[in-house]
């Protein structure tokens, strides 16, 4: 099993992969874009969590939110119970076939409807919030006494006589 990455050590983790992009040759705009969303991402819920899981930044608060990727021609925000969010302003035009999950993809030179997304971010903490006041741990089960009760009886078996 992997030890989790600690919130500081996640949050140099995407200092870094913003840095790598933003000085790579043909990739300079998907640093530009992935550092441009997490602040808005932190605009929305100051409150989030920066995690590192799956080589890939994540942000949370009372579950996962949404994940930063980064591809060659994209910068990709995927909202991982996206499918359950309202998107009146439609920002999501990824994974649209999923029954969980949307993604919001943003290409070179896209302009990102920044209120919208930050609506969506909000939405997205609301439901995880939602979601777990209503999965409340249940009950642990009360201890049997430990003084030893004597088993139940095993019923009699009648006996039948048979008749030929």
């Amino acid at each position: 099993m992997k030890t989790p990455v600690s919130a500081e050590s996640a949050s140099a983790l995407i200092d870094e992969r913003i840095k790598e992009l933003s000085y790579g040759p043909e990739g300079a705009w998907r640093g530009k874009t992935l550092a441009r969303l997490r602040a808005l991402i932190h605009d929305a819920d100051p409150e989030l969590v920066e995690e590192w899981k799956w080589n890939t930044p994540v942000f949370s608060h009372s579950g996962i939110v949404c994940t930063g990727e980064t591809y060659k021609s994209v910068v990709k925000l995927t909202f991982a119970k996206g499918a359950v969010l309202q998107d009146p302003s439609r920002l999501f035009n990824s994974s649209l076939e999923g029954n969980i999950r949307r993604a919001i993809d943003i290409h070179e030179g896209e302009k990102i409807d920044e209120s919208a997304l930050k609506d969506l971010i909000r939405a997205a903490v609301a439901l995880n919030l939602h979601l777990k006041s209503k999965s409340k741990p249940k009950p642990k089960p009360t201890p049997k006494s430990k003084a030893k009760s004597k088993p139940k009886p095993k019923p009699r078996r009648t006996s039948r006589k048979r008749t030929r």
